[in-house]
């Protein structure tokens, strides 16, 4: 089953409202759900083995914050062993984890020779991986008249070659325990297309292709479990190290990012899809997750919206705030 998650909070009614696509609108009450819910996301993942790519900061950060605190032991990975530490120091600041309960393992996903090698690494430390969290990755901000094509042969080589070669190693040994889960973190750009992200977008598709097949070919395996995960805009640092026009150049204004999600509240939803054995899941607030009902389910609608909204996101871009700040507002 495909759930579509959105979460608004109505502070007067004490309620929070889940879309589920079943053509229906679902509307329970915050305190019983909040704690079946949670209550059932720590006892599905306390304990379990939990490795984290792009752990060093925004969503992978999060990530392991959060699970550190439900009690789940903890892999995690990125570039930088330095920040790795600073998480890690943390977890155990804010949980009951030990030093020997969270891995730091340093990984370059565009280094595919070192995949192996990393995996068996984790298995080692703790004897088994129940759950990979593929989430390193980097996003664009570049029209594609101006970008040069290597900048789109490293966004595929680290996005989509790095992830799915990484998860090659794992679920060799999730398919000998007969069980696991393989949750990657892709994008409602993995669904639509978005100017100035041509790149990224090709890469989350190249995901969602793969994943949606592989999952076809584990028939044999019911306890193993293909998850994805598609934010809308989050406010993680994703925005400050993405891909340029070239490949030595950085963004120099990541503009305001306070319009979007909170990074904490993408975790929680993708803690609870995960829990869930979701298949897919839309994680984001509105209007962007009208637009990925719109585009599955009205798609010449949506490309109408989406030419409008595409031309002032350009707008934005160019103007120097960020890309996906409010559509309605007046540019200076």
């Amino acid at each position: 089953m495909n759930v579509h998650l959105s979460l608004q909070w109505d502070k007067e009614t004490d309620t929070r409202i889940g879309r589920v696509n079943k053509g229906s609108l679902t509307k329970v009450h915050n305190r019983a759900w909040s704690k079946t819910v949670t209550s059932h996301t720590e006892n599905e993942l306390r304990g379990k083995v939990v490795w984290v790519t792009g752990a060093s900061s925004g969503i992978g950060e999060e990530l392991a914050y959060q699970l550190s605190k439900i009690g789940a032991l903890l892999a995690i990975s990125a570039r930088r062993e330095d920040e790795l530490e600073r998480v890690k120091k943390k977890c155990l600041q804010i949980s009951n984890l030990t030093e020997k309960d969270i891995l730091v393992l340093r990984l370059d996903l565009t280094d595919r020779s070192s995949h192996e090698a990393a995996t068996n690494s984790v298995i080692k430390h703790f004897g088994k991986i129940d759950v990979l969290v593929n989430n390193g990755g980097r996003s664009q901000r570049s029209l594609f008249m101006d970008t040069n094509l290597d900048v789109y042969s490293a966004i595929m080589e680290l996005n989509y070659l790095g992830t799915i070669s990484l998860t090659k190693h794992v679920l060799k040994h999730m398919i000998e325990r007969k069980k696991g889960k393989i949750v990657t973190v892709s994008s409602v750009m993995g669904i639509m297309g978005a100017p100035l992200a041509s790149g990224y977008c090709a890469s989350k598709h190249a995901l969602q292709g793969f994943f949606n097949s592989l999952r076809t070919e584990l028939t044999d395996y019911p306890e193993i479990s293909i998850i994805n995960i598609c934010p809308g805009p989050v406010q993680s640092k994703i925005i400050q190290n993405v891909f340029t026009e070239n490949l030595s150049k950085s963004l120099e204004n990541s503009g305001d990012q306070s319009h979007k999600m909170p990074t904490d509240r993408c975790v929680r939803l993708t803690l609870v899809s995960t829990a869930n054995n979701l298949k897919e899941a839309w994680i984001s607030d509105h209007p962007y997750l009208a637009i990925c009902y719109l585009w599955q389910y009205a798609p010449t609608w949506a490309w109408w919206l989406m030419n409008r909204m595409g031309k002032r996101r350009i707008q934005n871009f160019k103007s120097g705030v960020d890309a996906d700040a409010s559509y309605l507002r007046k540019l200076k």
